[in-house]
């Protein structure tokens, strides 16, 4: 088997040193180079392109944000965002992940030897998983925003608003190549649609500036969960990094808990942890949606909200950036149907409007 070949690029001494060690140790994995800028990359990678590059955003000469968008526009590589745990760092790598970074592992501005060999599992997987992204979908979605839907497009624009919205809530999970995707989802959505609740593997911190992101582009409300924040329509609510999203009801109100617990499937907030409760406090008047991402988590969640009465659906591998989650849930039957990412805001609406 190839090993997967990394381009480490960072300004830090240190984490260069760190990463390298690291990824070296794992058979699957060969860092080919490291490099203190994008400049000193490029001429390294002219040599010898790899797989993977993983990629600081705040370094001199030039920034990880122009050298990934140069990158994605003359020969699209996955890239692993490497990130301080700051806000000003959050913000940042969203600007990077619109622009076609797979993912994301962070760092702190100090402590980084302990951290890094800490996490040492989430940052070989997460390189593993960028190495078999589909390019050409991340291209696609991060250069190319999806034309706004409006709800014309399944009901004409006299009819009457759909009743009963407290009683609809529309579930979404999803990993690698996510935040482009949700992207493209969100923001094609009217503002009458019923609450949504989405888990998207992230690091804390970064929900936030995701939310707020996708906030700023939708015609819809988005923003990052609270515990006991209400799920109303035209507001979609983001489970944040570090902790598992439930929804939860009370009379005909539907609202979310946000709280610590063990990782589920190596994650927190886990989609499984979600997709259980809204099978259990909604079951046939939710929706699921399992979109791209790596693993299993949520497979097992979606098919109890299948089991439970809702309508659940996977998107297919064409259309996904790594067809890891929704290939499990296909394999266990848990999705009623597999549509392309494209026919997720006409599916969400078409739910809507039922």
């Amino acid at each position: 088997m190839n090993t997967i070949k990394v381009m480490v690029v960072d300004d830090s001494a240190v984490v260069r040193q760190v990463l390298q060690e690291m990824l070296n140790k794992d058979p699957a994995i060969e860092v080919i180079g490291a490099a203190a800028d994008p400049i000193f990359a490029m001429n390294r990678m002219n040599k010898q392109w790899p797989d993977v590059i993983v990629l600081d955003v705040e370094m001199p000469r030039m920034d990880g944000i122009t050298f990934l968008k140069k990158l994605m526009s003359e020969r699209p590589t996955p890239v692993v965002i490497c990130s301080t745990l700051t806000e000003k760092g959050a913000e940042t790598t969203m600007q990077a992940m619109s622009a076609g970074a797979v993912s994301i592992i962070t760092k702190p501005k100090v402590g980084l030897k302990n951290f890094l060999s800490d996490a040492a599992d989430n940052i070989i997987s997460a390189v593993k998983g960028a190495a078999r992204a589909n390019m050409a979908n991340m291209r696609t979605t991060a250069l190319k925003v999806e034309k706004k839907l409006s709800a014309d497009a399944v009901i004409p624009g006299n009819a009457r608003a759909m009743t009963k919205t407290t009683d609809k809530v529309i579930a979404i999970g999803t990993s690698t190549g996510g935040t482009q995707a949700l992207e493209a989802v969100l923001t094609a959505l009217p503002p009458n649609i019923p609450g949504i609740v989405i888990v998207q593997h992230m690091p804390e911190k970064f929900t936030r500036s995701f939310a707020e992101r996708i906030d700023s582009l939708s015609d819809i409300s988005v923003k990052e969960a609270e515990n006991n924040d209400r799920v109303i329509p035209g507001r979609a609510l983001i489970a944040p990094g570090g902790k598992h999203m439930l929804l939860k009801r009370n009379g005909a109100q539907y609202y979310v808990e946000v709280m610590n617990g063990p990782l589920v499937n190596r994650h927190r907030p886990s989609v499984d942890v979600l997709f259980r409760s809204v099978a259990r406090y909604a079951g046939k008047n939710a929706v699921g949606f399992i979109l791209t991402g790596m693993g299993d988590d949520g497979a097992r969640g979606l098919l109890e909200m299948k089991n439970a009465g809702a309508e659940t659906f996977a998107q297919d591998e064409k259309s996904c950036v790594v067809f890891g989650m929704p290939k499990e849930a296909i394999a266990l039957n848990a999705a009623s149907r597999v549509v392309s990412l494209g026919s997720v805001p006409a599916e969400i609406m078409r739910y809507s409007h039922g």
